[in-house]
């Protein structure tokens, strides 16, 4: 059991290093029935777990699925990968068979302004330091399918072009798992005839390129060589689509990404089981783990716990509408996570000044919970709301919370994993447990349907969801939609891509505004995951570091640890 963070532990890096970490094979033998033959050790304390062992495992109807999302993301954070971890191991403290699904972090945040993605105090996923570095090498996998992609593209241009495929209608970009943003529009092949012919290009960050949501959706090695067969890398003169199996991608990249589709197993800080595994943005990609690590949790455990990535207007309603549609996953309740300090935010307090007491802010920030409990209730759920509680909350603050959610009909309860572990949500897991044991699959509802047309789905999210007024795109823009629409890609759902600081496209918008308009910059079509990315406001496929990132600060001590990582 990890210890209680004092005054000279408190930093999460050390937090993790205190802990006491069981060898990986002993917590999947004892917590999932694992045996040691199926796992493929990554050192002491990660594992990934046969992909053939995975899929012979008998179903089990009974099992319950969680998700764990939140209000919209501010500076100070809401913490909803801890309070994930936390509910799972309250969870398993309750007597319940529990684990987690998370996602893998990004390099990209972890030095540049967000930090990792393992949690945090008492509630972490471990080790560490090795799930928010290079972890078992999966984003390097997908990055490196990626570009060879990319590379066989140029090949084909250099050498005859049988396929001809038209130099400026090449739609696959390059990608790195880092926030470069010097990288964003390239111009590439230069220096003579010897190194091909030159044109535009361009690099997106790993966790928003289509293999990645390939990766996540994928439900067998066979259907992974399929779906990556089927991205499209451009158009010939003719505007006739050009496959990437026609170019025979599909086999290498498919050998490149074998041993990375397999779940990766690791532990939290109370040695219960998760899986890390896939990491696509939310407010850029699809936001959620893989496909495979939930459903084969549902064949291991009675209730697991997965999250969506930032708040509810993106995690939650791409979780729905691609995970859940393409999976044939059911979900039997909703954790919406709050924090005082993020509702003060919303009510337009600054920053430097959260610390100070202010329940009328609190109250006027609620403006932004309200709208993702009631977007959570369109899809037909129960739901419940955690507050938490960080250290400078006054106990009015937290009440004002709890008597503003008592008036839209959800019940809040105050969560204090952070800094007490599985015992500061107890009260919450045992409220997660009554609801989801109750029937509501029947409830569960998708926001639309296949056969709406792209612009109707756009607009439906934009308007039920963000609360816009309507969406607005340029005469080529709308002329794309029309153009994938008659092509035979009207049944796809829509992946949106915008700020995750607001239900608008203005991430300095907060609370809860209503009646913009949601501009569409750019669509790009996802073939090979069968969904449509719209691109919206002045939201990047590449980010950019801040003026401080946090590689800054992160560094090797001269013991050989690392210093700075969060």
């Amino acid at each position: 059991m990890a210890k209680k963070p004092t005054h000279s532990l408190v930093s999460d890096i050390e937090i993790a290093r205190a802990a006491t970490i069981l060898p990986i094979a002993e917590v999947a033998g004892e917590k999932l029935g694992l045996p040691a033959e199926m796992l493929e050790p990554y050192g002491h304390y990660k594992a990934k777990i046969s992909l053939n062992y995975l899929a012979n495992l008998p179903a089990k109807p009974e099992a319950k699925l969680i998700l764990v999302t939140a209000m919209t993301p501010t500076p100070p954070g809401e913490g909803k990968t801890t309070t994930t971890v936390g509910l799972g191991d309250a969870l398993n403290r309750i007597g319940k068979s529990a684990m987690i699904c998370i996602r893998e972090p990004s390099l990209g945040p972890c030095f540049g302004m967000k930090g990792g993605a393992a949690g945090g105090g008492l509630a972490q996923v471990v080790p560490m330091e090795d799930i928010n570095l290079h972890f078992t090498g999966d984003f390097h996998a997908i990055g490196t399918a990626n570009n060879l992609l990319a590379a066989l593209i140029d090949n084909q241009i250099y050498w005859d072009n049988g396929l001809d495929l038209d130099p400026r209608r090449v739609t696959w970009r390059r990608v790195v798992d880092m926030n470069d943003r010097a990288l964003r529009q390239i111009t590439n092949s230069l220096g003579g005839i010897a190194n091909g012919f030159p044109r535009q290009d361009g690099f997106d960050i790993t966790a928003a390129s289509e293999v990645m949501a390939i990766f996540c959706l994928a439900t067998n090695m066979e259907d992974l060589h399929t779906r990556l067969g089927n991205i499209i890398i451009g158009y010939t003169r003719k505007r006739e689509p050009i496959y990437a199996r026609q170019l025979k991608a599909h086999g290498p990249m498919t050998a490149l990404l074998k041993d990375a589709l397999a779940p990766n197993l690791v532990q939290t800080l109370e040695n219960n089981p998760a899986f890390v595994h896939g990491g696509p943005f939310a407010n850029i990609a699809h936001g959620c783990n893989s496909l495979i690590a939930t459903q084969s949790a549902l064949k291991l455990v009675d209730y697991v716990v997965t999250e969506a990535g930032f708040g509810a207007d993106l995690g939650a309603e791409k979780f729905f509408n691609i995970k859940c549609r393409k999976g044939g996953l059911v979900p039997d309740a909703v954790v919406m996570v709050a924090s005082v300090r993020a509702l003060k935010a919303h009510g337009g307090v600054a920053m430097d000044e959260l610390g100070a007491e202010n329940p009328a802010a609190v109250r006027k920030g609620f403006v932004n919970l309200a709208r993702h409990v009631e977007n959570i209730r369109a899809f037909g759920l129960d739901q419940v709301v955690a507050i938490n509680r960080f250290s400078a909350d006054s106990d009015e603050e937290v009440d004002q919370v709890r008597q503003q959610c008592a008036k839209l009909g959800v019940e809040a309860i105050q969560c204090t994993h952070w800094a007490e572990g599985s015992a500061g949500a107890e009260e919450l897991a045992r409220k997660v447990a009554q609801m989801a044991d109750h029937d509501t699959r029947k409830k569960f509802r998708l926001l639309y349907d296949d056969d709406m047309s792209l612009w109707d789905k756009i607009r439906t999210v934009a308007q039920r969801i963000y609360g816009a007024q309507g969406i607005i795109a340029d005469k080529k823009i709308r002329t794309q939609i029309k153009f994938l629409q008659d092509q035979g890609f009207g049944h796809y759902p829509v992946c949106i891509a915008k700020t995750q600081y607001s239900f608008s496209t203005d991430p300095d918008l907060k609370g809860a505004p209503s009646n913009h308009v949601v501009p569409i910059r750019e669509v790009r079509l996802s073939n090979s995951a069968e969904f449509l990315v719209v691109i919206c406001g002045e939201i990047l496929t590449m980010p950019g570091l801040p003026r401080n990132p946090s590689a800054h600060h992160i560094k090797v001590d001269a013991e050989g640890r690392i210093q700075g990582l969060f």
